[in-house]
């Protein structure tokens, strides 16, 4: 395993407890006063946020092995730099990278960026996507790795998936406990009501 595709993962989990504490908006306004709290938690959800999203980035480009499965030196293989793909990878990565990036715009257009960014929100939103599930862009997340790790043939990136689906998992609860101690009965409903990451209908 390369030291940069290592470093990014590594680097992904340790960055939990900042993203933690930036979804801690009572223990911050008790601790540093209402208006620094807000300004702190925002900094560290920004903070954590662009930092794990270029780390994710970094799985999928760093150097690491074709996955063996989808590359072979029949399927009108293509490279570019130390990228290699071909037209079967693109076949089966494009409908996904094309959901995921729906999903993930659609999510953020029904928050608000600022809120998407600070993890601070003044209101639960249970319409559109957040109808259907509770976290559509972690959702997108995950199906632009499974998506993107394709396209570029990383054979590391697609390994390590069950692992990112549990770091999403983490921060996923994280964030609902913090949601919770905010909104209360409001949110336990929201929870009861609607599903974590797969649309499904809850009895």
């Amino acid at each position: 395993m390369s030291y940069i595709f290592f470093g990014c993962l590594v680097g992904m989990f340790l960055l939990l407890p900042i993203s933690n504490q930036s979804l801690e908006h009572k223990k911050l306004e008790k601790k540093y006063g209402k208006e620094k709290g807000e300004k702190r938690g925002a900094f560290l959800g920004r903070l954590s946020g662009w930092c794990f999203f270029i780390l994710w980035i970094g799985l999928w480009i760093s150097p690491q092995p074709d996955i063996p499965v989808i590359f072979s030196q029949n399927r009108g293989n293509l490279s570019f730099l130390y990228f290699n793909t071909n037209i079967f990878s693109i076949i089966v990565s494009f409908p996904l990278i094309v959901i995921a990036c729906w999903i993930g715009i659609k999510g953020v257009g029904e928050i608000s960026l600022k809120t998407a960014e600070t993890h601070k929100t003044d209101k639960i939103v249970t319409t559109g996507l957040y109808g259907l599930i509770r976290h559509p862009q972690y959702l997108s997340g995950l199906i632009a790795h499974l998506g993107i790790s394709i396209l570029l043939s990383s054979l590391f990136s697609l390994i390590v998936f069950p692992l990112i689906i549990f770091l999403i998992y983490l921060m996923s609860k994280k964030e609902e406990i913090e949601l919770t101690k905010e909104f209360g009965a409001e949110y336990k409903e929201y929870i009861r009501r609607v599903p974590m990451f797969l649309p499904y209908k809850k009895r």
